[in-house]
């Protein structure tokens, strides 16, 4: 689990450099690309000024020119004699005039020099074949040049451009023209090339579009390319425009600088764009420089702030590894002022918080927060350590456990704050017996409720004994609550090790049955035996099967009749519950109900006793036979605050009248809970139920809380009248108990008759009803109609039930 972790964290680091790296390169090269965006449109500004320049520059030179060519062609154009020459016969003074033009036109480095007419017609020329196919441009330029003092063009010879002027001979009218022409060479290229720096290239195209290099600068290499390049431009360009020239990159312009018909004139200015780049390399470079060093302190700064980062995390998650193991040890370094140091403060409280909430965690895991002894958590690990070490040292190990008695009456009476209250008196009474008696080493705990646990590491049997006999004696003494005083009691289950098992959990289990055993016996303290367990296990798989029952229709509903003793006639059933066990076959009642009350499945029997109940008397009703049915109610059902409810939902769904019931309850039922008790008879006595109090006499009622149930009934419990004939004292109590029942207003019901004389008996005596096994045993209630047939009372005819 610890490399993946390192492996994050480390991850964390190079996703952090690669973060800054990424950011400082992307910012380098940004603006790298935008330095060099700039160099190059600074550096094509740069050319394009240049060209501007070298344009005006190269027509100043063609201009300087001009003016040369004209003040040599002046001096011809004023020279006395020459002006004589012309203003006689041409033809007599020939060789005058062209020594004179001649003579002029070295002087000024012309190539060609001529005397034109007035007319604009070539009489004297220096070069007769040059000067042929000059007739237009002549007469065009002394159009111009009769206006002025001269005028100057281009004029293409063979493809080659010359520059021409011409200047009037006046005397004092026009009477010629001197024209002479300049050829536009390498010298003027060259001039200019010393001047501007730039690249000169003069070019002419004939009347086909065919360009032909004149004069340049350029190598002879690159001079065949270059006009190729220009020969494949669609049209003359306006502005500047790129050139490779000899593998390097040119920025030219294309000047127009005359035309001689179809015929043009032009000049092309390059400049090296490589060369104008060539300032800034060492500019770039440095940059680079830069960038690269800007780049590699990122790359260290940014190692360092991951790791400044990345480390405080990683000790962070060691901690929180730690934390997970349960170490809430060790400093965790809070010094930082950034938010990793406000992490590691919220780490320092987060542990010291998990460490007190643990803490108090494993308190209320292991401890009763109600008493402070050890729970039933703690106890178990302390009883397993104890036999431990007594396995080694070959010693025993006791264990004692407790339950208090009545404790659930002081609950439901008194509140649970009170019933809290009195266990935390009870362990502290029973922690000062304990610390008082001889067994220092005794360790108290509270299992839940109001269960108790004492152990006894390296004890006898005998010490275990007198150990429980201190606690009972402690309990005797009644406890003084909020002024109330509690006389309370327990049972008290002994076990050990290894007398009766080998670990804690069965000591514990043993234990338990031991106490509940006691419980049930009132006899104080008990020691563990097998064959009690036996009885457990048979009961709690009896209990088991009880669930399964009611689904499995096991159950029967058996009935008993009820008849008047003066009349024989029957009045009523009481319903009674069989189970017919699969494999056990009949079950007695007497073998399920208590255990179904203690476990509260009692509240499902007697749903399920009303429900056939009902159905019974509905049947019966719809035959014309009207009955009173009698139906048993437990302590649980007495405690159910929605029974009233529920029985009103059985007679609606049946459509019986509430006094088709009569609900019989048991005096020790009533006295354990009188209030709730009260409550839930007081609902269903004003529902029109009648209530009966069944066996009565063998509880310990008083007659103060008999006279406030709404009962109707009394039934004398079978104790007194089966021997009530033999036994005068049963017959007293019978009759007392008769007189009781009516001077109260109630009808008295006997049961458990045998015979005919304790029928008349009772009948003398005044006693209303009676039941027993002389009149009927409980039967199947299908069977009841045929009963009510064949029911005759002793010495009268057959009587039809009431």
């Amino acid at each position: 689990m610890r490399l993946p972790r390192i492996r994050s964290f480390r991850s964390l680091e190079s996703r952090i450099v690669t973060l800054f790296l990424v950011l400082i390169v992307v910012v380098q090269v940004s603006g790298l690309l935008a330095i060099q965006q700039g160099i190059a449109s600074n550096a094509r500004n740069a050319i394009g000024g240049e060209l501007d320049t070298g344009a005006k520059v190269f027509q100043r030179l063609l201009d300087q020119n001009a003016q040369k060519l004209r003040f040599g062609a002046s001096i011809v154009a004023r020279d006395t004699a020459f002006v004589a020459a012309i203003g006689g016969s041409v033809d007599d003074d020939r060789a005058t005039i062209e020594s004179a033009l001649a003579n002029s036109g070295l002087r000024v480095k012309a190539a060609l020099t001529m005397l034109v007419s007035a007319e604009g017609r070539i009489l004297v020329s220096t070069h007769a074949a040059q000067s042929a196919g000059l007739d237009q441009l002549v007469a065009g330029l002394i159009e111009r040049g009769g206006q002025s003092d001269g005028a100057s063009g281009i004029a293409i010879v063979d493809r080659r451009p010359y520059q021409i002027v011409a200047v009037p001979v006046r005397a004092p009218i026009t009477i010629g023209y001197v024209v002479m022409t300049f050829p536009l060479d390498r010298n003027l290229v060259k001039d200019m090339y010393d001047i501007s720096s730039l690249q000169v290239a003069i070019l002419t195209r004939d009347e086909g579009g065919v360009w032909l290099a004149t004069a340049t600068t350029l190598a002879a290499p690159a001079l065949n390319p270059f006009v190729a390049d220009i020969q494949g431009m669609p049209g003359t360009p306006a502005g500047a425009f790129d050139l490779d020239i000899g593998g390097s990159r040119y920025s030219a312009r294309l000047l127009p600088i005359g035309q001689d018909g179809a015929r043009t004139a032009s000049v092309v200015l390059a400049r090296s764009i490589d060369e104008a780049m060539a300032e800034y390399t060492s500019l770039k470079r440095r940059l680079l420089a830069l960038s690269v060093a800007g780049i590699g302190v990122a790359a260290v700064a940014s190692v360092l702030t991951a790791k400044r980062i990345a480390q405080p995390l990683s000790q962070l998650a060691a901690t929180a590894k730690r934390l997970e193991k349960g170490d809430y040890k060790g400093d965790i370094d809070v010094s930082r002022k950034d938010q990793i140091g406000a992490l590691a403060r919220a780490f320092n409280g987060m542990r010291d918080g998990i460490a007190k909430r643990e803490q108090e965690i494993r308190r209320l895991a292991y401890w009763d927060p109600l008493t402070s002894l050890p729970n039933r958590a703690q106890f178990v690990l302390l009883l397993n350590d104890s036999i431990a070490e007594a396995g080694r040292r070959e010693h025993a190990v006791f264990v004692l456990m407790m339950d208090l008695d009545r404790f659930k009456h002081v609950n439901d009476i008194m509140g649970h704050s009170f019933g809290d209250a009195l266990l935390r008196q009870v362990a502290q009474r029973l922690q000062l017996q304990l610390a008082a008696g001889r067994h220092g080493a005794a360790q108290l705990a509270r299992l839940g409720g109001d269960e108790f646990a004492i152990l006894l590491p390296d004890a006898t049997l005998e010490q275990a004994r007198q150990t429980a006999a201190l606690i009972l004696g402690a309990l005797e003494a009644p406890l003084s609550l909020e002024e109330q005083t509690v006389d309370i009691g327990a049972g008290v289950g002994i076990a050990g090790f290894p007398l009766h098992a080998g670990s804690g959990a069965a000591l514990l289990s043993m234990a338990e049955v031991a106490m509940y055993t006691a419980k049930l016996r009132n006899d104080g303290a008990v020691v563990y035996d097998a064959a009690m367990d036996k009885s457990s296990e048979k009961s709690l798989s009896l209990l088991s099967e009880l669930r399964k029952a009611i689904e499995r229709e096991q159950f029967r509903l058996y009935v008993q009749p009820k008849l008047l003793l003066g009349s024989g006639q029957v009045v009523g059933v009481e319903a009674l519950i069989r189970w017919v066990h699969p494999e056990r076959g009949n079950v007695f009642p007497d073998e399920f109900i208590p255990f179904a009350e203690q476990t509260g499945f009692i509240r499902v029997l007697t749903g399920w006793v009303l429900e056939k109940s009902a159905a019974l008397c509905r049947d019966l009703a719809a035959q014309g036979v009207h009955l009173k049915l009698s139906v048993n109610l437990s302590t649980r059902d007495l405690l159910d605050q929605h029974l009233p409810q529920k029985f009103a939902d059985i007679l609606a769904h049946h459509g019986l009248a509430p006094s088709s019931f009569c609900l019989e309850i048991t005096e020790s039922a009533i006295m354990d809970d009188p209030v709730r008790a009260q409550h839930t008879l007081a609902r269903l006595h004003a529902m029109g139920v009648d209530l009966s109090i069944d066996d009565f006499g063998t509880g310990y009622s008083s007659l103060a809380y008999l006279k406030r149930l709404p009962v109707d009934e009394l039934k004398i419990d079978k104790s007194f009248v089966l021997n009530m004939e033999h036994d005068e004292g049963d017959k007293k109590i019978v009759r007392s108990t008769i007189d009781l029942g009516h001077n109260m207003g109630l009808r008295v019901v006997a049961e458990g008759i045998e015979s005919a004389a304790v029928w008349r008996l009772l009948a003398e005596l005044g006693c209303d009803q009676g039941q027993g096994y002389f009149m009927s045993r409980p039967i199947p209630c299908e069977q009841l109609p045929a009963w009510l047939v064949q029911w005759q009372a002793p010495g009268t005819a057959p009587a039809a039930p009431a």
